[in-house]
């Protein structure tokens, strides 16, 4: 309790110098930087878990997305595996920034204990958090997605997706597949923070007494969040993945895109698809995320203390 009392004074004292305005803006810049450092790095491993997702007949396995992964460069040169990226950074720029951003303004609203006396308050901040980031930038994830799984002919820049879907499937298109997202973002982005915070929290507690948590730590920390905040939401992610894609109108409703899937694909097979990738993309672009965000924000703040 000591210990939590040291670094809330210590916290105190560096946020104290800052308005709410500081600090939101310290949250964007450092979010912004996290999202597009953490999605570049796993974004052929992004494009591969989609592929797989999509398809109803495509069993997933290391191999075949290996076999994917060489095939792409071969028939498409090695710049196909981040096609859609620049999607990717539209859409992820803007969440990310939302996203730790509206975690630490609702931890506020909410009051969230620092020292974990109020988990439940602690989980619903996350969850609120993935909430606001993914309702405000679906639409760009929407269009993620199909440049990931169509030929670069049909969409060949983000405009052209907007415009070819606007036309041809109408405005409500883009936002085909939102409620699984949110459904599935609850949890995922509930887990994922709480995780964090609480193995952070800890690790402060009985190993480095520090405030800035060791970097190497902060990416272990993340990748452990984001395994477990991937595992349980990861039907979720099939389901929307699946609506986002479908042009023929097959998959219209949750309920319906869940149980086509699980009488023709199984449960494990069809809505766990390619969760193993999930695992090895995940942990490492959760993980970044996290220690590229605290790092970057303590450096801001600590410069716009050091000038206040």
């Amino acid at each position: 309790m000591a210990l939590n009392l040291k670094e809330s004074r210590q916290n105190t004292t560096t946020i104290g110098k800052l308005s709410n305005t500081d600090i939101v803006f310290t949250s964007l810049c450092a979010g912004a930087c996290a999202g597009a450092l953490a999605k570049t790095t796993i974004a052929p491993l992004d494009r591969t878990k989609i592929n797989f997702q999509i398809s109803p007949t495509k069993a997933y396995s290391t191999r075949k997305a290996l076999k994917f992964l060489v095939k792409t460069i071969k028939t498409e040169g090695v710049i196909a595996l981040w096609r859609g990226n620049s999607a990717t950074m539209a859409r992820i720029v803007p969440y990310a920034a939302i996203q730790f951003t509206a975690h630490e303004q609702w931890k506020r609203i909410l009051a969230v204990d620092p020292t974990g006396t109020t988990p439940g308050k602690q989980f619903l901040a996350g969850s609120l958090a993935g909430v606001t980031s993914q309702s405000m930038t679906y639409p760009l994830d929407f269009a993620r997605a199909r440049m990931a799984v169509t030929h670069k002919n049909d969409y060949a820049t983000l405009r052209q997706v907007f415009l070819k879907i606007y036309q041809t499937e109408g405005l409500i298109t883009f936002y085909r597949g939102i409620l699984p997202t949110i459904m599935g973002v609850i949890p995922y982005a509930g887990v994922s923070f709480f995780t964090y915070e609480t193995l952070k929290r800890l690790y402060k507690e009985h190993v480095d007494v520090n405030v800035k948590t060791n970097p190497l730590a902060s990416l272990g920390f993340g990748a452990i969040a984001g395994m477990l905040g991937q595992t349980s939401s990861y039907p979720f992610d099939i389901v929307r993945r699946r609506m986002q894609t479908d042009t023929t109108k097959k998959y219209t409703t949750i309920s319906g895109t869940l149980l086509t899937i699980y009488i023709n694909e199984g449960l494990i097979k069809g809505l766990y698809k390619g969760l193993s990738m999930n695992w090895i993309k995940g942990p490492i672009a959760v993980g970044i995320s996290f220690a590229t965000y605290d790092a970057i924000r303590d450096f801001l703040r600590t410069i716009l203390t050091k000038y206040r």
